[in-house]
């Protein structure tokens, strides 16, 4: 007897003209990503642009599925692979991502699994999924994403308004709390082998309210409950400007306060941050920004994503190196230029710089940090292509010496 083996599509598929499911949708896409930098390396090992031991390389491929089970019902699932395809063997010593176990096997998993359902103009969805809260998200600039399992409601009945509530109790990314990444997992999102675990200690809540009744303005405010560990808030508005067309205007404030006989103890501090960013998009094709961050000198947790590496949603945030415009009495400066030339690419130079006036030897005085980014994107039909090179120089990495970066991305989507 013959065995027919069956795509993950094709089960979806046949299941959907079986049991009438309708608008079934099937997308995903593959991934290779590579990088290298100029780091110094321990005596006798070369340290030069794409050297075994300063590269590191990942594959990925991604499947996803949606499709209405019933009227107001719907459901979504995610597969994801990832494999070094050997290269660690002769042309990188590091994995990308932490998706790996410690063998740096070959690993998949479902990252998304849920389902939803609405009534008027509120929707639940339960189960595994992505998320995107200023203090808590799925970081989604590396090869695979951090996912979460959770209870969601967003309601629409106040007009202009979005108003969501949500119940985090896992996540498979690498929190501040209850989760640590491999050495050699250079993007510090995944936890080994991408197992989902208890987030934060004991879960988490977040509210969040989004208006947009004035319509060049848009407010958003968000609170969350962190276990044990913390509350926070996060405040933000952002304007299209009516007297010069193509500029915007932005603010933000977020403070994150320990809570007492907590997780953090009773000495842990209250830590805030605001931010400010001019931007202008009035040339087509032409995207120019400013920003400005500074965060408060005692804080014990650093304004970024609680829930992975550590990328902030502050308007500052480095192109490249994360975990810095966010740290105690961090003063950080972006600029960014980006434009599509027709027919030819998108172009990016961004630059940030971080500082702090923390004296030499107390924690978190080496938070310093400047990086220049260029980059190059281009399709090519289904293949998306970018090509980067970051310079870093930081006084907590490289024994405080300046380093480059070259990195590629190639993405096919189907």
């Amino acid at each position: 007897m013959k065995l027919v083996k069956m795509s993950l599509a094709a089960a979806v598929m046949l299941g959907a003209s079986a049991f009438a499911i309708d608008n079934v949708k099937v997308s995903g896409d593959a991934k290779l990503y590579y990088g290298t930098d100029n780091k110094d390396q321990a005596a006798g090992i070369s340290d030069d642009l794409f050297d075994q031991a300063n590269s590191y390389a990942d594959t990925a491929l991604r499947l996803g599925v949606t499709a209405d089970l019933v009227k107001g019902v719907s459901m979504g699932a995610t597969a994801y692979a990832i494999s070094t395809l050997g290269l660690e063997n002769n042309l990188v010593a590091n994995t990308w991502t932490g998706g790996h176990d410690t063998a740096v096997e070959d690993n998949s998993w479902m990252g998304e699994l849920w389902l939803a359902g609405t009534m008027g103009k509120t929707t639940l969805k339960v189960g595994r999924m992505e998320l995107d809260t200023p203090l808590a998200f799925s970081e989604k600039w590396s090869i695979v994403p951090n996912t979460f399992d959770a209870a969601v409601v967003i309601n629409q009945d106040i007009p202009d308004t979005t108003v969501v509530a949500a119940w985090v109790g896992k996540s498979n990314g690498v929190d501040a709390i209850t989760a640590s990444a491999s050495a050699a997992d250079r993007d510090g999102i995944m936890r080994d082998a991408a197992k989902f675990g208890t987030f934060m200690e004991n879960g988490a809540y977040a509210a969040g309210i989004v208006n947009n009744s004035f319509k060049p303005l848009t407010l958003q405010g968000w609170y969350y409950n962190i276990g044990m560990v913390a509350d926070a808030f996060w405040l933000q508005a952002d304007i299209d400007c009516q007297l010069v067309k193509g500029v915007k205007i932005g603010a933000q404030y977020a403070d994150i306060d320990p809570k007492k006989d907590g997780k953090l103890g009773n000495t842990a501090q209250d830590s805030s941050a605001y931010a400010f960013k001019l931007a202008y998009q009035g040339i087509e094709g032409l995207n120019v920004s400013a920003a400005y961050s500074q965060a408060d000198d005692k804080g014990t947790v650093q304004i970024q994503n609680v829930a992975a590496s550590g990328q902030s949603k502050l308007y500052t945030e480095a192109w490249w190196n994360y975990t810095y415009v966010g740290s105690k009495d961090a003063e950080a400066v972006n600029l960014t230029a980006e434009y599509t030339m027709k027919d030819v690419a998108k172009f990016g130079v961004y630059y940030t710089t971080v500082s702090n006036d923390i004296a030499a030897g107390v924690a978190g005085s080496t938070k310093e940090m400047d990086e220049v980014a260029v980059t190059a994107t281009k399709s090519f039909g289904p293949l998306d292509a970018t090509l980067a090179y970051v310079s870093t120089d930081a006084d907590d990495q490289n024994n405080g010496s300046q380093y480059d970066t070259v990195q590629a991305y190639l993405t096919l989507n189907f």
